[in-house]
């Protein structure tokens, strides 16, 4: 299938965006070698330096791979950035939901697995937490993070990552005008202590609860929005 030909507005953006489309529609497969960069600037109507710009964009996403001398290879058709904006156009609800259910999980493995260091980096997060106060968010997400690196889960660790900077985002659209619910300093303390006890049920209970203020808020307004 030819690609169209890319408009004269943003070519590098068109580009990349009409090579996205056709890794999701199977033009070329994982592990396949992508026409050279000659090719594909004759069949997007642009120069070699544009494609050769929307391929650098495609590898930093990890849906291309350059392999010195060999060419550049499909290495994934899944795109995180496609993801991305399906979670940022779903409900504060859903987020939390899924929040929820990665955090209590994380907290389950990271009682089972942490060790020393680990320790050390909760501990200061829990300090950075009460020290900048209970509506600080950058301290809150540092903290649950701190929480996801003592699971030992390098893919548990990529997707907390990219998900996480979307939380507060959902929940500051959802709440308006409204203040944001404080972080319970207390529940992230208990938390805490669970891991050091290397007691994996506790520590799922309390990732469960210090979330349920902020899915109470946001339960609520769904409520009165219907």
């Amino acid at each position: 299938m030819a690609l169209k030909a890319a408009g004269r507005i943003s070519l590098v953006d068109s580009a990349v965006e009409q090579l996205r489309a056709q890794l999701a529609e199977g033009e070329w497969a994982v592990g396949d070698r992508i026409p050279t960069e000659h090719e594909l600037a004759e069949q997007l109507g642009v120069g070699r330096n544009t494609v050769r710009e929307a391929v650098r964009v495609l590898v930093h996403a990890g849906l291309l791979e350059s392999r010195q001398g060999n060419g550049t290879f499909v290495r994934s058709t899944a795109d995180p950035a496609a993801v991305l904006r399906g979670v940022r156009h779903a409900g504060a609800r859903d987020v939390l939901e899924l929040r929820v259910a990665l955090e209590t999980e994380a907290a389950r493995l990271a009682a089972a697995r942490r060790d020393t260091h680990d320790l050390l980096r909760l501990r200061a997060a829990l300090t950075t937490l009460r020290e900048q106060g209970d509506r600080d968010a950058d301290a809150d997400v540092a903290f649950h993070r701190a929480v996801v690196e003592a699971t030992h889960n390098e893919a548990f660790r990529e997707v907390y990552r990219f998900f996480s900077t979307q939380v507060h985002e959902s929940l500051v659209d959802a709440l308006g005008d409204r203040a944001m619910p404080p972080v319970d300093i207390d529940a992230h303390e208990a938390l805490v202590a669970a891991i050091e006890a290397a007691d994996p049920e506790a520590a799922e209970a309390q990732a469960r609860e210090l979330l349920r203020v902020p899915m109470e808020a946001v339960t609520a307004l769904t409520e009165e929005s219907r």
